[in-house]
């Protein structure tokens, strides 16, 4: 990447978390790289924004019954518009050498499958992608000779640390988790959890429905199954550790004994940033890590007991076939009953429980099969909550 030949990106959810971050990013630099379309969900005013402070040629909102309003507010600029899921996947199909794939749930698997059929980068910020997908994804990154760049900061971290690449000589990766806001609560202190106690992470600021995974440990569960697709590891060699400080976001450990690990401030622009520029490295604003200030890091075992979200995704991975992807179907229905006040906080993990005995283990071969596994799951999820609303 030179002055000359600046980098061509599509940022798929731009305005979500992760996305207005890699706008910042971008906007920053200017001559670096050359935005062809911002992708968003329903949030016109600041879609519009974006897309004119980056100079985009294509602005897409998901929500095909805000086309009118995203045209009026762009009414006068060279930025074309679309709306709706089908040019949605058509924008991640654009040619472009990088693609920010930030669209969460299952909204984002068909526009991220086809960002990599396109055979170029893709930084991954959806976990839905390999979580309920992974065959489907994995087999078409092979196939289009497509690069996966984790962006999640524990699986970035973990891919900093394999720079070398020995993979051959790793004994196990360790994702590394804050413990959230209830890590020293009791049972009985999370059985009373309001939303807005869930809601209060002590150290990354997030979205609403990752806060609360934060709080019930689903996160790590979701991120472990990830790890496992991304770096082709067995479940017994990815290892959790709490770690309150999240300074060290992710750790390999080797078979001479070394352990390789990434630090930095708990800034997901960090992350962002490095896939942005791979193989090059980009300035970020984000704090510069004081290790002096810090002091002191510590870690934890998690406790499975108080956290069963943990153990319900490491059992889903053994399971394989389509248990991952109603792992995460059932999660996202539980996580909104349990912010509309419809259930509690400890209910979240059980609902996830029942509906993954009560489908089973089903194959999800085709991303028809794994959409068809998530409806199902939601469905059943509604269910277990609604009696429990009762």
């Amino acid at each position: 990447m030179t002055a000359h030949a600046p980098r061509t990106v599509t940022v798929l959810g731009s305005t979500g978390s992760v996305g207005t971050q890699t706008v910042q990013l971008l906007a920053a630099e200017p001559e670096r790289f050359r935005v062809r379309a911002v992708v968003g969900g329903r949030n016109v005013k600041l879609l519009a924004e974006q897309a004119v402070a980056l100079g985009v040629e294509l602005a897409v909102i998901a929500d095909a019954s805000l086309q009118g309003t995203l045209r009026s507010a762009l009414s006068g600029t060279n930025v074309h518009v679309a709306a709706g899921a089908a040019a949605v996947v058509d924008a991640a199909a654009l040619d472009a050498d990088w693609t920010m794939a930030a669209i969460t749930g299952a909204a984002g698997l068909a526009p991220t499958l086809a960002a990599i059929r396109r055979g170029q980068c893709v930084a991954l910020a959806n976990k839905e992608a390999l979580v309920c997908a992974g065959e489907v994804m994995l087999r078409a990154v092979e196939e289009a000779g497509a690069t996966l760049l984790p962006c999640d900061s524990e699986h970035n971290a973990i891919f900093q640390s394999m720079a070398d690449g020995n993979r051959g000589a790793i004994e196990q990766i360790v994702l590394t988790a804050s413990g959230g806001p209830f890590r020293t609560a009791s049972l009985g202190e999370m059985a009373k959890a309001t939303p807005e106690a869930a809601l209060r992470h002590p150290v990354w600021s997030m979205g609403a429905k990752i806060s609360i995974d934060s709080a019930t440990m689903m996160n790590k569960g979701l991120e472990l199954i990830e790890a496992a697709r991304l770096f082709a590891l067995p479940e017994p060699q990815i290892a959790v550790l709490v770690h309150p400080q999240s300074i060290i976001h992710g750790m390999v450990c080797y078979q001479d004994g070394s352990v390789m690990a990434q630090l930095g401030s708990p800034d997901m622009r960090i992350p962002i940033a490095h896939t942005l520029a791979w193989p090059e490295r980009m300035a970020t604003p984000s704090p510069r890590l004081d290790l002096a200030a810090v002091a002191r890091l510590e870690f934890e075992e998690p406790d499975l007991v108080r956290f069963p979200a943990l153990r319900l995704a490491r059992d889903a991975l053994k399971a394989g076939g389509g248990c991952p992807a109603i792992l995460n179907a059932a999660n996202e229905v539980a996580v909104d009953a349990f912010l509309k006040r419809r259930i509690g906080f400890l209910d979240i993990a059980s609902t996830v429980a029942e509906v993954l005995d009560m489908l089973g283990t089903p194959p999800a071969d085709t991303l028809d099969e794994v959409v068809a596994l998530d409806q199902a799951a939601r469905r059943a999820a509604d269910r277990f909550a609604t009696a429990r609303a009762a």
